[in-house]
């Protein structure tokens, strides 16, 4: 044998050894977990065990009512540590006391008297337009459907059709026969019934009820939910008198059987997109012009679960004017199988979800974007949108005095943010301590910050607009001497909003030392001066809000000059803050200033600070302070009068706008 041949028999021998010994090795380690695995399930059968054991003791079964209470209790205690204060566990008591005083004006003595319904039927209006009401039926129970039907069949605006398609299964067979009956009293050609060969979903058959549909307008309507006997009246009157072609309204879950049982009343924005990519608030009652179809699928399957939030986002993109109906019309039905009652009940929901806010967001230009559940709910979603490049973002920092104050500003700002490519300019503005100037010359040694002067009484507007034209960013970040960063990622979670080409200025959320919320958003008209305030204002940072509000990110009228990113060419293009409210309401004012130039403002949740508010200044609640507050109010009421008239449209008109915390009028 040649030298070669016997090394290569060599070497193939001890690959084929090397081999064996791995195969061998490998064969130990699966036995090893193989025995680990039955070990395991050994122990979770033992575990089952002994836990079903206590289950069936007689003590354990004496002892739930103790438990119930005691999970009573501490759910108590952490619904009272989100009220925060003493005072605001009354005013949340107080809270409820109105909102169960309310509820007796949104149940059925909400519905128009004899006389009123007449009227609302002999109405006519210059487009009497066909609403086609699509319903896909499911293994209906019977007073359900009894129910569902009757409350289209008594709608006050007569000129509509019920399209329903059946996917129900052998055991339900008498549904065909109850709509029959209706069909008999109603007409079979305003109550349109196809009984499918085989159920195609949620998606499906909806669709197959579209194939129905003569009605240049579509409503979609759930098999166990009621409609307000007024709703396809109010909706005809704003079709008329707005153009509208995408109409929704607010709407109310009760319990089975009594509408007047509510259980969540839901008072809604008017169309805000970044409310509606974070969370499907439109959701009940949804009509729509049908050309917004234009040869689309209605529901798509791949989005079952939330195919209706896919729709909603889909057709409200198309839509020319959307508009809200600002009533409860709308009953949603809780039982035990539906999504009103759990969202468990459809998990596969959530995923859905995601799905369909990631392909609107996709047909928006958006790329490398992230969704994820927040702690309101899982369909209720963070968005974090990709930031654009690493632009220069210059803050703005008015002071005066305050040496701590100003030096925990700036430490946090340089030891907690995670953006690197900012500079600070402090804005000073008559000062008199030897601290603050001292403070000056050491931050002279950091290349980042700047201190210029601003000469003259202060004038908020004024010293912000100095900065402005010093600053060398592509962005301005005003912030206030008194806040303290919290979220490392402030400057992200900001500038991912005030980098898109359709939003103005974007605001963070604000507490106080005592971790309650000092601002979450502004809204207008709200407060003692009719003029602006802040919502959820006073509530501790843990509390999730008003239907979740205070978990993602939104569109809002306005946001706080306390923390508030623009664009500077944005800031210049609006002029800048209004120097002639010198102390109060510049923000607002600009922030509607954006809004008159077709800019959204976005409050976001994930940019925290705190801010104790007024420490710099004091408070405008005494003397001369008091009287030039009341002056910049009046002037600002009457500057933007026609849009404090209009209402807030992130807001809502059934809201109090002598509280912060949307408790109802009564």
């Amino acid at each position: 044998m040649e030298k070669n041949e016997i090394n290569s028999a060599r070497y193939g021998n001890e690959a084929e050894i090397d081999y064996r010994e791995e195969y061998e090795k490998e064969h130990l380690r699966n036995a090893d977990l193989a025995g680990r695995v039955a070990d395991l399930e050994a122990k979770c059968d033992d575990l089952a065990f002994k836990l079903n054991r206590i289950k069936e003791n007689p003590l354990w079964k004496m002892s739930a009512p103790l438990r119930r209470c005691m999970h009573f209790m501490i759910r108590q205690k952490n619904r009272l540590k989100n009220c925060g204060s003493l005072r605001g566990i009354l005013s949340k008591l107080n809270y409820k006391k109105i909102e169960r005083k309310a509820r007796e004006n949104y149940g059925t003595k909400s519905f128009p008297s004899v006389e009123e319904a007449k009227r609302q039927r002999r109405e006519q209006f210059s487009r009497m337009i066909k609403f086609s009401i699509l319903v896909p039926l499911y293994n209906t129970p019977e007073a359900f459907l009894r129910e569902m039907i009757e409350s289209v069949v008594n709608q006050t605006y007569e000129n509509w059709e019920l399209c329903l398609a059946d996917g129900s299964d052998g055991a339900h067979s008498y549904i065909e026969g109850i709509v029959k009956e209706y069909q008999e009293t109603a007409g079979k050609d305003r109550i349109l019934y196809r009984k499918l060969e085989k159920n195609e979903g949620i998606s499906g058959n909806t669709n197959q009820c579209l194939k129905m549909a003569t009605g240049e307008f579509i409503g979609l309507f759930d098999h166990d939910d009621i409609l307000h006997p007024s709703v396809l009246y109010e909706y005809a009157k704003v079709i008329n008198e707005k153009n509208a072609d995408y109409i929704y309204c607010d709407e109310t879950t009760f319990k089975s059987g009594d509408i007047n049982k509510m259980l969540t009343l839901h008072f809604k924005p008017d169309y805000a997109i970044d409310n509606l990519r974070a969370n499907n608030y439109i959701c009940h009652f949804s009509v729509f012009d049908r050309n917004l179809l234009d040869g689309t699928e209605l529901f798509r399957s791949r989005f079952d679960g939330s195919q209706d939030h896919d729709m909603i986002l889909r057709l409200t993109d198309r839509a020319k004017n959307v508009v809200h109906v600002p009533k409860l019309l709308y009953y949603w039905r809780s039982h035990p199988d539906s999504v009103a009652s759990d969202i468990g009940a459809k998990p596969y929901a959530i995923e859905a979800a995601k799905g369909a806010v990631a392909d609107h967001l996709r047909r928006h230009g958006f790329e490398h974007f992230q969704i994820t559940s927040t702690r309101a709910f899982e369909t209720i979603f963070k968005i974090r949108y990709q930031i654009m490049g690493s632009p220069l973002i210059s803050i703005i920092i008015a002071n005066k005095d305050h040496t701590d104050d100003l030096r925990r500003c700036i430490t946090s700002i340089l030891d907690k943010s995670t953006y690197e490519n900012y500079e600070i300019i402090v804005v000073e503005n008559n000062s008199t301590e030897k601290s603050i100037f001292d403070y000056y010359e050491e931050l002279k040694e950091n290349e980042k910050i700047r201190v210029i002067t601003f000469e003259g009484s202060f004038n908020y507007s004024a010293v912000n607009n100095l900065g402005a034209l010093h600053a060398g960013g592509e962005y301005l970040l005003l912030l206030n001497n008194d806040t303290q960063v919290i979220t490392v990622n402030w400057i992200e979670e900001l500038l991912m909003y005030a980098q898109r080409s359709d939003v103005g200025a974007a605001g963070g959320k604000l507490y106080y030392a005592n971790k309650t919320i000092q601002h979450a958003g502004v809204v207008l008209g709200l407060g003692a001066h009719r003029t602006a305030g802040h919502s959820h204002y006073g509530q501790h940072r843990d509390n999730l809000g008003y239907m979740g509000r205070l978990c993602y990110a939104q569109d809002v009228s306005a946001v706080t000059g306390a923390c508030l990113m623009v664009k500077k060419r944005l800031f210049d293009e609006v002029g800048g803050l209004d120097e002639s409210f010198a102390i109060s309401l510049n923000d607002v004012d600009f922030c509607l200033k954006l809004r008159q130039k077709g800019y959204l403002n976005v409050f976001t949740p994930f940019a925290e600070l705190y801010h104790l508010e007024s420490v710099s200044r004091g408070l405008d609640d005494g003397g001369e302070r008091a009287e030039r507050y009341n002056r910049e109010s009046e002037r600002f009421r009457e500057k933007w009068k026609d849009v404090l008239l209009l209402g807030d449209p992130y807001y809502n008109p059934n809201f109090s706008l002598d509280r912060s915390d949307f408790a109802l009028k009564i």
